[in-house]
């Protein structure tokens, strides 16, 4: 287990400072990219320490020519929280908690889960999707922090949005596949909303709401592209009545015992942050 040095625990305490403009930006296109929310010393230790987890815990051998489409597009962990001390600091993290929780305007913002997602070197791409299609939850009062383990340049396959389509109803009813990916990409086509392709610097991180469409491009190069992520919702969060497979799924992984219509409450969905 790697001990956490000083500096960095200190820094995952202190607030990232948010401009109302910023606040607004998200709130009218549910996606936004903030520079230098980790600095150097942070982004290398828990590049390291969540690299090191992922290679521990995953069990996929198969060849990436063997894999579905969602096969190919990452290693997908979850829960690293549980089971490394180390990660738990991050996903705990005061400094990433209030940004979730300024960007959804509420009053606080519990954990639903974490996940890396670890894209191999020639992985495929990340169909077009809205993550909410497979959460049971009641409102839209969902973020999810997208953070790069590093520089990602646009040949690393880096996370891509459609700002301002959670307006759009169309595609919400379909998981992660060729068919999303193809049926998505037709009806943001004939839409007004910007398909935002850019790359990340070190330390930068994104925020993207639960109904905001977005992919990833493939990893064309020979390295692993690293990525880190958590799932925040409303303090405040309810259990709905799951509408498809994937939310019955999800809401007995990363909600157990909740019960719909009340506040999820689970030992694993602790307030992260609170506003007051």
């Amino acid at each position: 287990m790697h001990t956490i040095p000083s500096s960095v625990l200190d820094f995952l305490q202190q607030p990232y400072n948010l401009a109302q403009e910023q606040i607004d930006f998200y709130d009218t296109y549910r996606y936004i990219k903030l520079k230098k929310v980790f600095n150097e010393e942070t982004l290398q230790f828990f590049s390291t320490v969540i690299s090191e987890q992922v290679a521990k815990m995953n069990t996929v051998d198969t060849a990436l020519e063997e894999r579905t489409t969602y096969g190919k597009a990452f290693l997908q962990l979850f829960n690293l929280w549980q089971e490394n001390e180390t990660i738990k600091e991050l996903v705990f993290s005061k400094r990433l908690a209030k940004i979730a929780t300024q960007l959804m305007q509420t009053k606080g913002a519990r954990l639903y889960h974490d996940q890396a997602l670890f894209k191999e070197a020639g992985g495929g791409i990340t169909p077009w999707h809205a993550d909410q299609y497979y959460w049971p939850l009641e409102t839209d009062k969902t973020i999810t922090a997208w953070m790069p383990l590093q520089a990602t340049p646009l040949e690393l396959g880096p996370l891509e949005f459609s700002a301002g389509s959670h307006q759009i109803v169309e595609g919400r009813d379909l998981e992660i596949s060729d068919e999303s990916e193809i049926a998505i990409e037709q009806k943001l086509r004939v839409t007004d909303f910007e398909h935002i392709i850019e790359p990340f610097e070190a330390g930068e991180i994104s925020f993207h709401s639960g109904w905001a469409f977005h992919r990833a491009g493939a990893n064309t190069t020979n390295e692993m592209r690293r990525v880190m992520t958590i799932i925040y919702m409303d303090r405040d969060m309810k259990l709905k009545n799951p509408e498809n497979k994937n939310q019955v799924a999800d809401w007995n992984a990363w909600c157990p015992g909740a019960v719909p219509g009340e506040i999820i409450n689970s030992p694993i969905n602790p307030v992260l942050y609170s506003s007051n």
